[in-house]
């Protein structure tokens, strides 16, 4: 089982990153393109990210907006895991 960060640390994570929130036990962000088509590109690109490292987040498509969450479901919250396919999304995306 992977260990649960301390909330001061992904706290400062999200807070040193763009649009990172830090809520309920868990790291979101909202990403917002310009049609459903690019939305539907980008979620496979996380899923590609997503089956590598063998970390899946939640994902919620609405037309244009995409919203993840990201938290280690063993550890019941935010672990080194999440915060490394959160990384991973955003410099693959370029979405920082």
């Amino acid at each position: 089982m992977t260990e649960r960060l301390p909330p001061e640390i992904v706290e400062a994570w999200a807070e040193a990153r763009a649009r990172w929130k830090y809520r309920d036990d868990a790291i979101r962000k909202e990403y917002v393109f310009p049609s459903f088509r690019s939305a539907v590109v980008f979620v496979n690109r996380v899923a590609t990210i997503a089956d590598e490292l063998n970390h899946h987040p939640e994902i919620r498509i609405r037309y244009d907006r995409v919203r993840l969450r990201l938290w280690s479901h063993d550890a019941g919250g935010v672990t080194q895991r999440d915060l490394s396919l959160a990384e991973r999304i955003d410099f693959a995306t370029s979405a920082r």
